[in-house]
């Protein structure tokens, strides 16, 4: 079930509840185990596995032991520059090399591609 048709909270916590329990039995662990590793209690656990509201910080030590916490920079991305942003730095942003200058031929001297010897 996509969590993005869901209308409602209640749905949402509760698929959120089935996705974790599913990662924890993918990893053979008991309620118990997983809940000691992410140091929560087993209640809480359980409660979040059974799509009850529980505390934010309880459900960030849930997906770090699941090695899951990578996830939420995919849920929440770094918001992108506003366009009056992006202007404003756009006169910062560097569009060409410079190169180096090699020293021009003094005047009366022929000029030359630089790779006779």
């Amino acid at each position: 079930m996509a969590i993005i048709n869901e209308n409602s909270d209640e749905a949402v916590l509760e698929e959120v509840g089935k996705r974790l329990a599913r990662y924890r039995l993918n990893r053979n662990l008991t309620q118990a185990a997983l809940a000691r590793e992410a140091g929560i209690s087993p209640r809480t656990l359980n409660r979040i596995e059974h799509g009850e509201s529980v505390n934010g910080s309880n459900l960030i030590r849930l997906l770090r032991s699941l090695d899951l916490l990578a996830n939420l920079e995919a849920l929440i991305p770094e918001p992108a520059p506003s366009p009056i942003q992006q202007v404003k730095m756009q006169g910062k942003i560097r569009k060409r090399a410079s190169g180096g200058r090699a020293n021009p031929p003094a005047k009366g001297e022929p000029w030359s591609w630089g790779d006779e010897e």
